[in-house]
């Protein structure tokens, strides 16, 4: 076990079927004016969850003003013009209502509600100017209606500069939400495929957490227990997305998976996800990641085996018995299988969402300088030409 590890985890989280309105009580409300940021789409306004959200702060003596043009992979333009709203109605927090995609983007509308410049000039990798933020971004709030990002509990958030092409996380301890509210009532509507995707990610994040080497033993307890119960009950939320108790298991597993990515980190399968979803913003997050990762993991697994059957084992894979490191690990790949499987992906291919086999280089070398910060984290330095065919074995 490491004993030396830092642990911070500052977001206050309200979890529980039926907690949001507590919205319209609690103490814990950072001020009295709030931009609210949903999604372009329907399902926010549809499902009627923007109004109880407006209704539970007005209740609570907030007013609200709305900003609604986020993209399921948010791009800087509608940072800056979020930033711009929040400022000219004197907003002093930041509401994220829905997916990954809103609440990420309420991170980083709150950054530069409160900072000079250009939201590129904060961002480390890729054209990004790495300066420091020098004034505290406004508080935010996360309201999650999907169980995939974990970003109710954690700091960071991702923007995709399009003109570039450059999909890249950013975040630190001012990026924190200071509270987080997960409803998994609200998670009822999210339909199989998208259930399938969100979950699939919020499981990645886990195993990628608990493969770093910045791992540690609060992430290590968070992370099996996060894979055990995504393997366990992600298929029967997919099947039966009314199953409230499978909702209520994939929804802990998923703020505890966010809780893995602020007390360890990703790896760099995230990075070669998103420079595919920055070649090809219409490819889905988690669809991404289930691509990419047998070819990942296989991969990982072969160069460095030791952490993978602990993974395995709360999968339900009986490894004890193999005979040797690697046929141990591997069982994780069998497990990985039956999960995708079980949660209808297993057709699921890049090329569906336009990516070609000849965009492996570039894809490599984008994900290696937009995102090369999680490759440091990596239990194996791989190189370029080991990128380049991870992504080829996924076609």
């Amino acid at each position: 076990m490491k004993t030396n590890f830092n642990l911070f985890m500052p977001t206050r989280i309200i979890f529980g079927p039926g907690k949001l309105k507590e919205l319209s009580t609690t103490p814990y409300l950072p001020g009295k004016k709030a931009l609210v940021v949903i999604s372009a789409g329907k399902s926010m306004k549809k499902n009627g969850y923007l109004d109880r959200v407006v209704g539970y702060l007005k209740q609570n003596g907030v007013e609200s003003v709305m900003f609604d043009k986020i993209l399921p992979n948010p791009i800087v333009d509608h940072v800056m013009e979020g930033a711009k709203v929040a400022r000219e109605n004197m907003c002093d927090f930041v509401v994220g209502l829905g997916g990954g995609s809103s609440i990420d983007s309420s991170k980083s509308i709150a950054v530069m509600a409160a900072n000079p410049g250009h939201y590129w000039d904060y961002i480390h990798g890729g054209s990004g100017k790495g300066r420091p933020v020098p004034n505290q971004p406004l508080p935010v709030v996360a309201i999650t209606t999907t169980a995939g990002t974990g970003t109710e509990a954690d700091p960071w958030t991702v923007i995709t500069k399009s003109d570039t092409k450059e999909k890249i996380g950013f975040g630190y301890d001012g990026t924190f939400p200071v509270l987080s509210i997960v409803d998994p009532e609200l998670m009822l509507s999210v339909p199989p495929e998208f259930t399938a995707y969100q979950g699939m990610d919020a499981f990645f994040h886990a195993v990628e957490g608990y493969l770093a080497t910045v791992n540690q033993p609060s992430s290590d307890a968070f992370a099996l227990m996060a894979v055990e119960l995504i393997a366990r009950y992600l298929p029967v939320a997919v099947k039966d997305g009314n199953n409230l108790e499978a909702r209520t298991a994939v929804a802990w597993a998923n703020t505890a998976a966010g809780m893995v990515e602020s007390l360890s980190s990703c790896l760099s399968h995230h990075s070669l996800e998103h420079a595919a979803s920055a070649f090809h913003p219409e490819l889905p997050h988690g669809a991404g990641l289930t691509a990419l990762s047998v070819s990942y993991f296989s991969f990982m697994a072969e160069k460095c085996p030791e952490r993978f059957p602990a993974l395995a084992k709360v999968m339900g894979e009986d490894v004890d018995k193999l005979p040797t490191k690697l046929e141990k690990a591997m069982g994780f790949i069998t497990a990985l299988k039956k999960l995708i499987k079980a949660v209808g992906l297993q057709e699921l291919h890049l090329s569906r969402f336009g990516v070609r086999k000849n965009e492996s280089p570039a894809l490599a070398k984008n994900a290696m300088e937009t995102m090369g910060g999680l490759f440091q984290v990596d239990p194996y330095k791989l190189s370029f030409d080991e990128v380049v065919s991870i992504y080829e074995r996924c076609f």
